[in-house]
């Protein structure tokens, strides 16, 4: 039901083609509805910077979605950007403009986790990762 959108901010190209992935996702998951978060990833390579944040920020303002950078060298963001896709999806959910929905893969009903633990708890606690 989410996806996160990368293109590499140090690759014009990437980021021209990405209209041509939006579009060709939604032909595989009509008529559902699937929430997109747009990610610049290599924000760590900012001297190498083909694609402006400005204009990265436009175009996910043009399609509804919202935009991030990040640096998995650097971890920078990453699992932000996991986390506010997963709200996103969650405040949708709640208002009703996903539901669940019998033949799809997308939203199931079921078990629900009391306590979600970030990565960073899970290092900062000596615990083993609760995956």
């Amino acid at each position: 039901v989410g996806g996160l959108l990368l293109f590499d901010i140090t690759n014009r190209r990437s980021f021209q083609n990405v209209h041509e992935w939006l579009e060709e996702t939604k032909v595989h998951v009509q008529p559902y509805q699937i929430v997109f978060v747009l990610v610049g990833h290599k924000c760590d390579l900012d001297t190498q910077r083909q694609v402006t944040r400005h204009e990265a920020e436009k175009l996910a303002a043009a399609y509804g979605m919202r935009y991030i950078e990040t640096s998995a060298r650097d971890a920078i963001n990453v699992e932000k950007a996991f986390t506010d896709l997963t709200r996103d999806i969650y405040e949708l959910v709640k208002k009703g403009e996903i539901s669940i929905q019998e033949g799809w893969e997308g939203v199931k009903s079921g078990f629900v986790p009391n306590v979600v633990h970030s990565s960073e708890e899970v290092v900062k606690s000596d615990r083993r990762c609760l995956c």
